[in-house]
């Protein structure tokens, strides 16, 4: 399995404070099936000040580590670019780095509150001729007034990450709702850990995989892990690797939630 969105680099943002953690990490993905991890640490002025050329010194030396180990990882870059005045230029100059130098970059909306003009600003990117991987949809605080917003900017030409452990209910029961929506009713195109720590947010994804088999079957589930983080490494374009026709969810979880969640959308 592929894992496009980690917070693996030591020391560098709210992720791994200490290599120490950082080997937990791998060795827990590894055990897990992993074979390649996106470093992705966040991007956001003043907070965390991070460039492409600081993430790529910070994971080319954490690779040395799990290679002197022999830890069988291989590590790639990218970042947790948050929407910023700023962010295209930023890109266009290789102060941002986008995943594995491809066209595909992880764009992560507030948690609280709608950005303004969103849809305008994912536009702007896509135009610019970058696919925009909107992150854990399914755990912001306003998406149940905006369900049908991700699903316009799909249609733009956005990819969405969901969560691997919100649809297996590490972060509560609201949070896997949207994710088995988003995931039943075919609006995912990959799964990724957003993994911390080695503790609640880990590095592990078989047992995502696992939920994504029962909502989707085995086919789409290794698309979500497998088939499209491997596009995105190899920069192929997005037409070609589709979304699954959209269906109505069938999880007893989904419908559970269904009238505490669902009765906006």
């Amino acid at each position: 399995m592929i894992d496009l969105h980690c917070h693996l680099l030591p020391g560098i943002d709210d992720g791994a404070p200490t290599l120490d953690v950082s080997l937990a990490m791998a060795r827990m993905a590894i055990d897990d099936g992993v074979t390649t991890i996106a470093c992705t640490p966040h991007i956001y002025p003043g907070m965390y000040m991070n460039d492409k050329p600081g993430i790529e010194a910070a994971c080319r030396a954490l690779q040395r580590e799990l290679d002197q180990r022999g830890m069988p990882l291989t590590l790639v870059t990218g970042a947790d670019v948050h929407l910023v005045p700023g962010l295209i230029g930023g890109l266009a100059q290789g102060r941002i780095p986008t995943l594995h130098g491809s066209r595909y970059l992880l764009l992560e909306p507030s948690h609280t509150t709608p950005p303004p003009r969103f849809e305008d600003a994912v536009f702007n990117l896509i135009a610019s001729g970058y696919t925009p991987v909107i992150t854990h949809p399914e755990r912001l605080a306003w998406v149940e007034h905006h369900y049908e917003v991700f699903l316009r900017l799909i249609g733009q030409g956005a990819w969405m990450q969901v969560t691997a452990g919100a649809l297996t209910g590490v972060f509560g029961p609201r949070a896997r709702y949207w994710a088995e929506r988003f995931v039943g009713e075919g609006h995912t195109h990959i799964l990724a850990s957003d993994a911390h720590s080695a503790g609640r947010r880990n590095t592990r994804l078989s047992p995502a995989r696992e939920a994504a088999e029962r909502l989707l079957g085995a086919d789409e589930a290794r698309r979500l892990l497998i088939d499209r983080p491997q596009a995105i490494l190899n920069n192929e374009p997005p037409d070609r690797h589709p979304l699954p026709e959209p269906h109505r969810r069938s999880s007893a979880t989904a419908r559970r939630w269904w009238p505490i969640f669902g009765k906006k959308n």
